[in-house]
């Protein structure tokens, strides 16, 4: 069996090129494929008290990376006991012996074993040890950006939904609950379902109005485009932010139901208004933007 090993948070571009390398090697050799995760981002549990800002959660990282067509995905428990092997405990224990890995493609910068000090040189020294051929697939950039899990938690820290679509590969979504709010939007006209986020872990990008499609399958709700606002609310002097998602032409109760976002693009900034009546007046500019962008991608696909 050939494999590669990873975190592989948000399953993006870049990890989708070391796993299509070991398909193509797959083929070659014919051999079965298998990509190793891990169940928690290996820093939770020798740095405890680190907040984690994750692209995926687990269930949607392991659906994410079986339908790049791999033959199986091996998520191992990440504990203390895990964390102290050594890079060459972990190849002859964990890879060779419970999982009958011959041929292993690491990342361009992937590092494993205790404390991560150990290198492909390495890997490569310990496998012809044990009886595990190990390579290295190339880095991937798009233009000058090098495609990384941290390089795309940084652009949607920054907004930037287009760039961060283009490195993942995918949108980037949270699914949440909907609980109940403050009913501001209602009486302003623009009725909104406040969400939750189902993992406290999920990064929540930069404060601002966006456009977003919305849909949940356990409800049987159909995707639609939406309009959402992450912030503080300033205009109404709110406090601590928020997610809150308008649905246009939409009035079914969404209480204590599942609903999952994806991102499309920011519109704007979030800002203070005067008053109600001039955010009101922004927010149909706004709807009336996400509208237009609606439109136009459909006559693009159509093409």
């Amino acid at each position: 069996m050939i494999a590669t090993i990873g975190f592989f948070d948000g399953v993006h571009l870049g990890h989708c090129h070391v796993i299509n390398m070991i398909k193509k090697v797959a083929e070659g050799k014919g051999l079965k494929t298998c990509v190793i995760t891990f169940d928690r981002h290996p820093r939770q549990v020798v740095q405890p008290e680190w907040c984690p800002e994750m692209l995926t959660t687990l269930e949607e990282k392991t659906q994410l990376l079986k339908a790049t067509g791999i033959d199986r995905c091996e998520v191992l428990h990440f504990d203390r006991k895990l964390a102290s092997l050594s890079a060459r405990d972990f190849m002859l224990q964990i890879l060779k012996e419970r999982l009958r890995v011959t041929h292993l493609v690491t990342g361009y910068d992937n590092r494993f074993g205790h404390n991560r000090s150990e290198g492909f040189e390495d890997y490569v020294r310990y496998g012809k040890k044990i009886g595990i051929e190990v390579t290295r697939a190339e880095e991937l950039t798009m233009g000058s950006t090098h495609v990384s899990s941290s390089s795309i938690r940084r652009m949607l820290k920054e907004g930037k939904i287009e760039e961060a679509t283009m490195c993942l590969g995918h949108e980037y979504r949270i699914t949440g609950t909907v609980v109940a709010g403050e009913h501001i939007g209602r009486t302003i006209g623009f009725p909104t379902a406040n969400i939750l986020p189902n993992d406290s872990s999920k990064l929540i990008p930069a404060n601002g109005v966006y456009a977003v499609d919305v849909w949940s399958e356990p409800e049987g709700i159909s995707r639609r485009r939406a309009m959402l606002n992450i912030g503080t609310r300033p205009t109404f002097d709110g406090k601590g932010i928020t997610i809150e998602v308008h649905i246009p032409d939409f009035a079914s109760d969404l209480y204590g139901k599942p609903l999952t976002i994806s991102f499309i693009s920011k519109i704007r900034e979030e800002r203070r208004f005067h008053s109600p009546e001039e955010l009101v007046e922004q927010l149909n500019k706004d709807l009336e933007n996400i509208i237009k962008q609606k439109l136009c991608n459909n006559e693009k696909d159509s093409l």
